[in-house]
């Protein structure tokens, strides 16, 4: 099937039926368009990236921006943000596949963020194939049949929509515009946004979006741009769009004000991104032999410098006017062991209430079974009130409690196997073209597999990487496990009747991974290369 192309734009993925209702000459006009506006200033501030990280592998420590030091004391707000982001005490996330869209927006959510990133695998296919179902769904149109036959509907009432697009560091490279590959996040934005917007605000909401893992305030400035350029595109009023931003890396934390600033006419808040943000810390830090995280079950929101970014994000979003949204609770239900069930219900209760009582606005979790906890959770806080955007945070925050890393025990082997076993696992199903993967209870998604081989490799590298009965981590020690870890995941991957063949790929990555010498600032990148 061939498709009518702007001048410019080549499409190097397959074009399967149905496919040319989504890549139509005028989406991609719009995606051309923003690519040639906006390009250069991409690489940019990924050039950006490269060079804050060779200062800080140099010894400098972030810290606020002094040339930002008068919007951080300045009297301003946040545009207001409409009746339909005004309620958001739970909010469910997941990838476009059909099925979870639906049980999603039946959830019984507030909102629910349909994910292009981190729990999604980005094939050609599931890109478009999301695509398609996303304007069906927000058309009431989408419908889905298992194997056995059960069909699933949208309800009458159903969640609002917000959708998170990839993140600046990943590309498109089946999309070319004058023979560069276009950055993800600005296909799938402009994809979506041509396509339904106009439709979404017919139906009483509107376009909005989710923005992840930037890194600075000038990156917020990039999004607002577009945002600018494609309201006027296809003719809206500007400030039709609302973003909310994830503050999910440790430098985005220094300028949580400035980006809420860039994004004024915008902004929808800012979320407490917290499995990149503790991915983030590691990944900053690598080269500072002071540094060395505990494993990843210590690193809780309660220890100090978690705490202390989650209640900053608060009060930066509350002190203008912005909606504060708390992270993801990972846990699911376990249907077959009620007293495991009842552990990780505890859980989500616990998390939920902390986030409501530091003034969250609302709070993520990850399975439709976990809606109505979280929900009560909430509004045992806030009563009838959809949100408390008015609950100011008192205190001050800074380098001080934000860069005070601990814990930095315990490391113990179980907590190293577990690293290797659920990055092994996660890789293999991301491979085979799953993003959202339910593993040892936990919903995980790429986030997961940052942190696991992350750890894995400081444990390496640092001299504080011992375990608690007093082996060192090294080389030698890890790469018999991952042979071992491996074959625990073929076993329990086959005792679900799934295929195996890309999990031995996925150990081979792994350990290239978490074990050379120069660290790879994502394990999407090389991965996202290696698939069609």
């Amino acid at each position: 099937m061939s498709l009518n192309l702007p001048q410019g734009v080549q499409i190097t993925g397959a074009i399967k039926p149905g496919y040319e209702s989504i890549l139509t000459f005028e989406a991609l006009e719009l995606v051309a368009k923003l690519h040639r506006a906006f390009e250069a200033r991409r690489q940019e501030l990924l050039k950006a990236r490269v060079t804050r990280q060779a200062r800080i592998d140099a010894g400098e420590m972030p810290d606020f921006l002094p040339e930002t030091k008068h919007i951080r004391e300045g009297d301003w707000k946040v545009a207001p943000v409409p009746p339909a982001l005004h309620c958001r005490r739970v909010e469910i996330t997941g990838p476009v596949e059909a099925k979870m869209i639906i049980n999603a927006f039946n959830s019984g959510a507030d909102s629910y963020m349909s994910d292009f990133e981190d729990s999604n695998s980005p094939n050609w296919d599931n890109q478009i194939v999301g695509q398609m179902n996303l304007y069906k769904a927000i058309r009431r149109e989408l419908s889905f049949k298992n194997e056995a036959g059960k069909e699933y509907k949208l309800n009458d009432k159903i969640a609002t929509l917000q959708i998170r697009p990839r993140g600046w560091h990943l590309d498109e490279k089946h999309v070319l515009v004058d023979g560069q590959r276009v950055g993800g996040g600005i296909f799938d934005f402009a994809v979506v946004f041509f396509h339904n917007a106009k439709e979404q605000i017919a139906r009483g909401a509107g376009p909005f979006f989710y923005l992840p893992k930037m890194e600075s305030h000038l990156e917020a400035r990039l999004w607002n741009d577009i945002f600018v350029m494609a309201q006027d595109h296809i003719g809206l009023p500007q400030g039709t769009i609302k973003a909310t931003v994830l503050v999910e890396t440790i430098l985005a934390t220094f300028e949580m004000e400035e980006i809420l600033y860039e994004l004024r006419n915008h902004s929808a808040g800012l979320n407490a991104g917290r499995w990149d943000y503790i991915f983030s810390c590691i990944k900053k830090f690598k080269k500072n032999k002071n540094f060395c995280l505990a494993q990843r079950g210590a690193i809780t929101m309660e220890v100090p410098f978690m705490r202390s970014y989650a209640l900053a994000l608060v009060q930066a979003c509350h002190k203008r006017g912005a909606p504060a949204m708390g992270g993801m609770s990972a846990l699911i239900p376990i249907k077959n062991d009620p007293v495991a069930n009842e552990k990780a219900l505890a859980g989500i209760r616990h998390d939920k209430t902390r986030d409501a009582n530091d003034g969250y606005d609302g709070g993520w979790v990850a399975h439709p079974g976990l809606v109505p906890i979280a929900m009560e959770e909430f509004v045992k806080v806030l009563g009838d009130k959809k949100n408390q955007f008015e609950k100011q945070v008192e205190g001050k925050f800074g380098p001080a409690q934000w860069l005070d890393f601990k814990p930095e025990t315990p490391i113990t082997e179980a907590g190293l196997r577990n690293n290797i076993n659920v990055g092994i696992h996660y890789l293999g199903s991301w491979l085979a073209g799953n993003g959202c993967v339910p593993i040892h209870n936990l919903m995980e998604d790429a986030a997961t597999a940052e942190i696991s081989r992350s750890q894995v490799w400081q444990w390496v590298v640092s001299p504080k990487g011992i375990l608690d009965d007093g082996r060192k981590v090294t080389e030698e020690m890890v790469r018999p496990m991952i042979a071992e870890e491996l074959a625990k995941v073929k076993a329990t991957v086959i005792a679900q009747g799934e295929d195996t063949a890309s999990y031995d790929q996925a150990a081979v990555i792994f350990d290239k991974m978490s074990l050379t010498p120069d660290y790879p600032e994502f394990l999407t990148l090389p991965l996202y290369e290696a698939m069609e």
